[in-house]
This record gives C-alpha cells, structure tokens and sequence, in this order.
C-alpha cells in the first residue's frame, strides 16, 4: 500500500497536509494552525531544556559517579533516547492530533483493547506531564531562593535562607506567570516558544565558554574523562550501581519532547513537521548538553565541597561553581549570580512551554470525554485558546507541590512520574505498535522503513530498563526517610488508572471520539 499523502482539497486549493490529515482521523480544525517547524522544534526544545535538567541535577551526577558518570552517562541515556524519539516520530507523522500518546494507544491497539489502552496512556501522560510542569516550576523557585541566598552573603554570610512556605509562595506565583502567558494567542507563545530555544542555544554556549575561563582553579582533562567518584556517602560502594543512578540526571533531562506530538494541531504541515520537531529536539539538547556538562565539569576541582551544606549556595554545586569561579577571580560572585540568573530565565521558559503542552494534552483528552467536567476544560476562546485546561494545569501542579509542606519525601515521590510515569506512556504505543499493530500500520511521510520494529522493542526494552533502575534504592541502610518511593508513586497512579477503569471508565469511556461528520 502506498503511503497516505494526507492531502485534500478545498475549494479555492490544497489544504494544509496536518488539517487535511486531522480531518481524515475525524477532528474539526478549532486550534489555530499557526506554527512553523521551527516553532514546534522550540517548543519540546526548551521543554527538554539542558539548562533546566543539568544545572538542576548536576549535583546528583556530581555524588553518583562524578564525571565519568556526567560525561559518558549522558550519551548512553541521549543514544537511547534517540531511539525511543524516533519511534515516536514515526507515529506521530501517521497520527499528527494534540492527544498524541493516547491517542495513537487507541489506533495501534485495534478496536477491542482501544479504550484501556488509551485511557492508561491518556492518564500516566498527563500525570506525567503535570508531574514535570510542577518539577520544573519548583527547581525554578528553588533556585531563586538560592541566587537570594548567594546575594545576601551567602550560607557563611549570614545571608537569607527561604523557609520551604516561601518556596512555595515563590512556586505559585511562578505558575501565575505561566498560565497568564499561555492565555496568550498561540502567535505570541511561538515568539516566546522561539526565544526559549535561542536563549537556551546562546546560554550553553556562553556559559559552557565563559565558566571555565573565569575559574582560576581548572581540572585537568584526565579528571574530567576518568574520574570516578565513588565517595557518594550513601553506603553505595558497587561502581556499576553507581553508575547507573548517575544516569538519573540525563534522563531527567532528557524528557518533554512529546510537546511537538501535543502541538501537531496547531502546526503546519504536522506530519512532517511533528516527527522533526521531535528528532531535531533530541538531538540538538544531547549535542549542547554535553558541551555543558564538558564546560561546567572542567571547572570542578573538589567535589566533596561543592556537595556539602555548608557552602555558601548550601551544596547546590553548580550555583557554588558559578559563585566561586567569579569570587575567586575578582573578589566578588556578583558575575556568577549573574550566570545563575541566565539558568533562571531558561528554567522558566521550560516551566511556560510545559504548561503549554499539558493544556493541549488536557484539551484532547477531554475533548474524547476522560477528564472529570470534560466539557469545560476541552473549550477554547475566541483566540482559539484551550484557556480553561491551561489554568487547570497550572492549579493542579500546584497541588502537587504543596506535598513538600508535608515531607519532602512525599515531594520526591511525586515528582518521580514526571521521567518513569512519562517514559510508560511514551513506551505503550510504541508497545502496541510492534505487537498488536505489526503488520496492520500504516506510516505517515516520516517512516522507519523495515527497522521500525527493531527501533520500537528497543525503545520499548529501554524504557523498562529505566523504569527498574530508577525504583532502585539510593541510600543504604534503608529507612523510612531514605526509601526510594519512586516505585510506590508510579504503582499508586497505575492502582488508581485501572481500578477508575473497572469500576467506572469502561462502561462508557470509547477512546477517542471523532467531532466531523465521516
């Protein structure tokens, strides 16, 4: 069979390839259809954002594993997740609609398991993305408390150090800004969406350069390249464990690009542009990530300081490298609160297009009837905005912060279905296409050829790797303080998504519900 050209025609001409072919999967055009392949690229670009991932968790890979954990471990998890990108561009380019995972769950999984299968995927999606916009938001206000810190004197300068109520204050407020901005019309969010992606290409090209230039003290390239840091404290000494929870960091990172899935309805020509935007989004942030670990590790020469608490940034070590690197020089760390201002402005361009993403995922899936009150959160304004399901976003990843009032163990937990809760739901179609939908696929422009299976079992094999090493336990001995509750936070969502679904969903949810008369 020929592949489909997802073409028709309308009147005064051709339709947009992405319209026509929405159209043929049976939705009305209500998103305004505005986006380039650039803007859609920026969108999952800034959400992956190495700025936010690596400054966040360069402290994790730091204690596990140092640089060589750093170095090598971020091509072993950017190869992979390459990989698992590709499979999905091959989906998307066939089935370019804003639901994106669940939605091609539904298609791959043929009419009998449609429905189960589109409601787990729906709901570990948008779990999981809710997961990430509070993560990302609140390693924002994290950080501001941090730069408020290292500009009143610091931790052994009797500077300010915020209460985790201030914190949350900050968090929210931070989530205000998002949903304000993402009430705009999509044209200015693709300015803004495209500015991200500039200043998160110029700030790891700036600080990757200027980092180690200013640091008086460098390590050599032998530290840098074979370094192994086994003096994690955490009564870890296996080299191979220790590796592996290194890889936290890279992975973390590299997630969010099912944004250009989310975004297919209001870009052009969105089957072949959605699979670039996801590809392109990959590989460019493994490419500059790695410049940024390679930069910012060259200015490392005691790891055991930058990691402990009683450093000026309290342990935060790339703020401390940051901070040294310029008071060391120049008497003052005023330029390298500077520095830690550009990763501010990067983390919450990430923190916008999150919120961008999980309300197109919201309008979708209530526009198929799964959410509670679908019929609200599904509607858009008159500039064509899912408005309702941005400010739902927005007030949901609050919720799910206010669990650090109670125990920042609970937090963790919670923010742990932002990478395994993500990479399940992006795992299930693929899962579906290489079993159920083998031999019955039909590939949009963008297709694997006869690697296609092969790409998706390793994608698929890959993702229930991570999903074991990362339910690991991280601190020994094990109490109820250092348990890894990864694995107790994603089993929770997956009791609570089937059990909704026997005793409620399947008795009337369908799956996905076309809106345009066949």
């Amino acid at each position: 069979m020929g592949l489909p050209t997802h073409t028709a025609q309308n009147g005064s001409g051709f339709l947009d390839t992405g319209t026509a072919r929405l159209k043929e999967l049976g939705y009305k055009q209500e998103l305004k259809r505005d986006l380039s392949v650039f803007s859609n690229f920026a969108f999952s670009f800034s959400i992956i954002s190495v700025l936010t991932g690596i400054t966040t968790l360069y402290s994790t890979g730091l204690n596990f594993g140092g640089p060589v954990s750093l170095q090598y471990g971020w091509f072993i998890a950017g190869g992979f997740t390459m990989i698992v990108g590709l499979a999905m561009a091959e989906i998307c380019s066939s089935y370019p609609t804003s639901g994106g995972l669940y939605y091609w769950s539904a298609k791959l999984a043929g009419p009998n398991w449609a429905p189960f299968a589109s409601w787990i995927t729906g709901w570990f999606n948008i779990v999981g993305q809710w997961a990430v916009t509070t993560s990302v938001d609140f390693s924002l206000a994290q950080l501001i408390q941090v730069i408020i810190l290292l500009s009143t004197g610091g931790k052994n300068g009797g500077g300010y150090e915020a209460s985790k109520y201030v914190v949350i204050a900050i968090h929210g407020g931070i989530l205000l800004l998002h949903a304000a901005l993402n009430s705009l019309p999509i044209s200015l969010l693709s300015f803004f969406g495209q500015l991200a992606a500039a200043w998160n290409l110029v700030g790891v090209v700036v600080l990757t350069i200027l980092i180690p230039l200013v640091a008086t003290e460098r390590a050599s390239a032998k530290f840098v390249f074979t370094h192994f840091n086994t003096d994690n404290g955490d009564g870890i000494n296996s080299k191979a464990y220790i590796f592996v929870l290194g890889l936290l960091m890279s992975q973390y990172t590299l997630t969010g690009y099912d944004a250009s899935a989310h975004m297919t309805e209001e870009t052009k020509n969105a089957d072949k542009n959605g699979p670039k935007g996801i590809i392109s989004a990959i590989g460019i942030s493994v490419i500059f990530g790695w410049f940024y670990i390679l930069g910012i590790t060259f200015a490392v020469t005691d790891i055991s300081y930058l990691l402990s608490e009683d450093n000026d940034a309290g342990g935060y070590a790339i703020a401390e490298i940051f901070y040294l690197a310029f008071k060391r020089r120049y008497g003052s760390g005023v330029g390298g609160i500077i520095c830690l201002g550009v990763v501010a402005v990067a983390i919450f361009f990430c923190g916008m297009s999150s919120v961008t993403s999980n309300s197109r995922m919201a309008y979708a899936f209530s526009r198929d009837g799964a959410m509670p009150l679908s019929t609200l959160w599904h509607k858009v304004n008159n500039q064509e905005v899912p408005i309702n399901a941005v400010w739902l976003s927005a007030v949901i990843s609050f919720c799910m912060a206010l669990t650090y009032l109670g125990s920042e163990v609970a937090f963790q937990a919670m923010v742990s279905i932002a990478t395994i809760g993500l990479y399940i739901a992006y795992a299930l179609p693929i899962f579906f296409r290489v079993t159920l939908a083998r031999k019955s696929f039909i590939p949009g422009p963008f297709n694997l050829g006869r690697y296609g299976v092969l790409v998706g079992w390793i994608s698929v094999l890959w993702v229930a790797t991570i999903s074991i090493l990362f339910s690991l336990p991280v601190t020994y001995p094990i109490t109820n303080e250092t348990l890894n509750y990864t694995p107790v936070a994603v089993g929770g969502l997956l009791i609570l998504t089937i059990s909704s679904w026997i005793l409620s969903a399947r008795h009337w949810f369908r799956g996905p519900v076309t809106n345009v008369e066949s």
